[in-house]
């Protein structure tokens, strides 16, 4: 290619991005996106999707762009950070349950080479790609971010569980190099400080970037500053039923959820709160307090990044998307577990406990289930998309289906980026997720069948209707159009609609690589 050919090609590439009036686009610089993505975060937590934890920063956001009301996560964290970062389902990329090397390409662990990553792709593009936070998609060195298209990484390569200080058997990376955080570091804090300073850093090089914050947050244990923990303490005396009815009308009044669907009914393993104990209902108390503090301290960060993007004068022209790795967790049974040093007040460094199930039936209002299981408590996410010079449709609600399979081809698509056909010699998987462009102007995303497995539990949406089998039970069938909080199961009424949609599922997930669960490891 001559000089003057590649420079003209160059010069259109730098302008093959979007902005988004109305229902025109226009050509416009390409904007830069930061990805967030929280930990065991329930649906309803924040308060633009109808919580009552103080997160001013992310409802400004949504006050400012879009909030998704049917977005899907795979339901579990591994699972979702592969394939967010690839846009192919889990087991494609090769992490169809965590990060345990299972001997079969679809459940070996990490990354595999038939996949490539959002890093990878907008790279060639020109992009500055940088993350902080969890990436639990490769554990092993040659596994890393850096190995993965991203130039710069802070955080841990491993999973998270800690906050105060690095649990055994993780390690703090900046780069590829392991280090020893300061005595007063602060996980949520840190990942969010360090991204802002990325952010400076890729502003003054004058250079499009993409920023993956993959926090911990507020996934357990329960570890928060004593002052940001009594900030909530005795706002959850009231218990989970009226958070849960309260939450409820919220989401009713913003529009996110319709009135045709009723509010799911508690869970059977929790318990009405007036039959909690004085005690126990003070522990309670506590523990939600905590992890309510997690989420607000996150929030806090973020208004950080945001101030960060204003003072390097970019913030005009960035996408911001914050999401949930799945829904609010269950672990610990009704009141949690406690498994720090013995005499260790909960919330401290020295401490290890969760809040819940009858908790996380409250962060996971209007539904049921949870983290790990494939009923919308378990996938169902918020999904906040705000982008000042591209999104014009300030506070609106998007009720476009969407899934994280998507990120990676509306990134590509923003960023005039085009995904290789091969990579370290292997020809590389297309992506099966679509651009969520269209959604920003308000048009229709045209996208086929979602699909779900995790750990023997299965599920597929298809338009309004969506089958579901938790591991080794019959198939359900909701209407997700009248009934979003799947009450009524309509499998019997509708057994030929069942039949195609199993077909259906069954030919992705031989495709897909999905093996019966409990996968039986294989000699590597």
């Amino acid at each position: 290619m001559s000089r003057i050919l590649c420079l003209s090609f160059l010069s259109s590439l730098s302008s093959l991005s979007f902005l988004i009036v109305g229902h025109s686009i226009a050509a416009a610089p390409r904007p830069n996106i930061v990805v967030i993505l929280a930990d065991d975060m329930g649906f309803s937590d924040i308060g633009c999707y109808g919580g009552e934890v103080d997160t001013p920063h992310l409802d400004a956001l949504a006050t400012g762009g879009l909030r998704f009301t049917q977005f899907y996560n795979t339901g579990r964290c591994c699972p979702t950070r592969a394939a967010l970062l690839t846009g192919l389902y889990q087991h494609q990329a090769g992490v169809g349950h965590m990060t345990n090397n299972k001997g079969i390409p679809a459940y070996q662990g990490y990354l595999d080479d038939r996949c490539v990553t959002v890093a990878e792709v907008l790279k060639t593009a020109g992009y500055a790609t940088m993350m902080t936070g969890k990436w639990h998609v490769g554990s092993k060195e040659g596994r890393w971010p850096l190995d993965r298209g991203f130039d710069k990484f802070y955080g841990i390569p491993q999973g998270g569980g800690f906050y105060f200080r690095v649990r055994e058997g993780r390690s703090l990376v900046r780069g590829s190099k392991r280090i020893e955080p300061p005595k007063d570091w602060y996980t949520t804090d840190a990942f969010n400080d360090e991204a802002a300073g990325f952010i400076d850093e890729a502003a003054k090089a004058k250079k499009p970037f993409f920023l993956y914050v993959a926090h911990i947050a507020p996934h357990w244990p329960l570890q928060a500053r004593a002052e940001d923990i009594e900030k909530y303490r005795g706002k959850y005396r009231r218990g989970w039923d009226v958070v849960r009815k309260e939450r409820y009308a919220r989401l009713l009044e913003s529009g996110i959820i319709d009135a045709s669907s009723k509010l799911s009914r508690r869970d059977p393993g929790a318990k009405a709160w007036e039959e909690m104990s004085e005690t126990a209902r003070d522990d309670l108390d506590l523990r939600m307090a905590i992890y309510a503090a997690q989420i607000d301290v996150l929030d806090r960060g973020i208004g950080r990044l945001v101030a960060s993007l204003e003072k390097a004068g970019v913030r005009e022209n960035t996408l911001i998307l914050f999401l949930s790795d799945n829904g609010a967790s269950a672990e610990g049974g009704l009141r949690g577990f406690s498994r720090g040093k013995k005499g260790a007040p909960i919330g401290t460094a020295d401490s290890y406990a969760s809040y819940g199930l009858g908790w996380a039936n409250a962060s996971n209002t209007p539904f049921r289930r949870y983290k790990s299981k494939l009923h919308e408590g378990g996938i169902a996410t918020p999904l906040v998309a705000n982008w000042p010079k591209g999104i014009a449709r300030r506070g609106a609600i998007e009720k476009a289906v969407g899934h994280v399979i998507d990120i990676l081809p509306t990134c590509v698509e923003l960023a005039g980026a085009k995904n290789p056909e091969e990579r370290s010699g292997k020809k590389v998987l297309p992506p099966e997720g679509v651009s969520l462009v269209p959604a920003f102007a308000g048009k229709a995303v045209s996208r086929g069948p979602l699909f779900w497995e995790h750990q023997g539990d299965r599920a597929m949406r298809e338009g309004k209707w969506k089958i579901v089998s938790s591991h080794k039970k019959d198939w359900e069938l909701y209407n997700l159009e009248a009934d979003r909080t799947e009450l009524v199961d309509l499998a019997k009424k509708d057994v030929k609609r069942v039949q195609r949609m199993v077909l259906s599922y069954l030919t992705w997930a031989q495709r897909a690589g999905v093996e019966e669960w409990p996968v039986k490891a294989r000699d590597r």
